[in-house]
């Protein structure tokens, strides 16, 4: 009989071996361990994997040789390739001067809007609310060349976010906070003409994009999120998002970014009721 008992598996109720853990201590601990991993405990490891990436796959094998050396005087010519003439980068440059004047304007509403909300929102990454000037002479190159014939004034009124904000909520205000900040905004004059909830179905990014337009038709564009989305996607995946947006980017490294950003993701958790936010495209 000792013989058959000793042969049991630790842990069965008849087996006399104490060199087992109690099955409710091994339980409490892994639940325990279970709360510690978070989002937050798991950027580390995120971050490593990241530097891991660009280790394996260089920046350098998806740059662009770009030659400026024939481009007239006065033009522009973008790390891509984009193209404006010297006229055009004229242009282009006085129309980025009307954008900061519109800009201010707008800060000041998204400033009003952070004081006043009910929800304690806050604003982040203020310091990026104006996209910078190469990347809208890219965005005003690219929209030229697929319509010529538009207006100069705009082509760079219409790209959605030249102006920009985020705002932030804590997980069990995000949702009351979002229908706070749209009533303020709209309030104000501005209108609301897309709104994308990526908290649905999309394995690769969090929080809610959003697209207005002011009276005197200038777009702009809100984002929501929770502070952990936003430091993921500021902090974390906005690296690899550039690249997926680089078309010289592989197809073998895109799977990779795909799959980086799919976990980063999968440890974000979604925001309360965030699920009856529904698209307006």
């Amino acid at each position: 009989m000792r013989q058959r008992l000793e042969r049991l598996p630790p842990g069965h109720p008849s087996s006399p071996r104490t060199d087992a853990p109690d099955r409710n201590e091994s339980a409490s601990s892994r639940q325990v361990d279970a709360v510690k991993r978070d989002f937050w405990s798991e950027v580390p490891r995120f971050l490593r994997a990241w530097a891991d990436h660009v280790l394996r796959w260089p920046a350098e094998r998806a740059a662009a040789a770009v030659d400026r050396s024939r481009d007239p005087a006065g033009s522009w010519r973008g790390d891509g390739n984009q193209y404006l003439n010297p006229e055009q980068h004229a242009q282009a440059k006085d129309e980025i001067i009307k954008v900061r004047q519109r800009e201010a304007v707008l800060t000041e509403h998204m400033g009003e809007t952070q004081r006043e909300n009910s929800h304690g929102g806050w604003l982040e990454g203020l310091e990026h609310r104006r996209k910078g000037d190469d990347r809208l002479k890219e965005k005003i190159a690219e929209k030229i060349e697929h319509e010529p014939g538009k207006a100069f004034d705009g082509v760079v009124r219409e790209i959605s976010d030249a102006i920009r904000y985020t705002f932030c909520f804590d997980s069990e205000s995000y949702s009351d906070g979002y229908w706070d900040v749209k009533q303020r905004l709209e309030e104000r004059g501005h209108s609301m003409i897309y709104s994308k909830n990526h908290w649905h179905d999309d394995p690769e990014y969090k929080g809610i994009n959003t697209r207005w337009i002011t009276s005197e038709g200038q777009r702009f564009e809100v984002q929501f999120h929770t502070a952990e989305s936003y430091y993921a996607k500021q902090k974390i995946t906005h690296k690899s998002y550039e690249r997926l947006r680089n078309p010289l980017t592989q197809d073998d490294e895109r799977q990779e970014l795909r799959s980086f950003q799919q976990e980063v993701c999968s440890w974000i958790a979604a925001p309360e009721g965030v699920t009856r936010i529904a698209d307006y495209l």
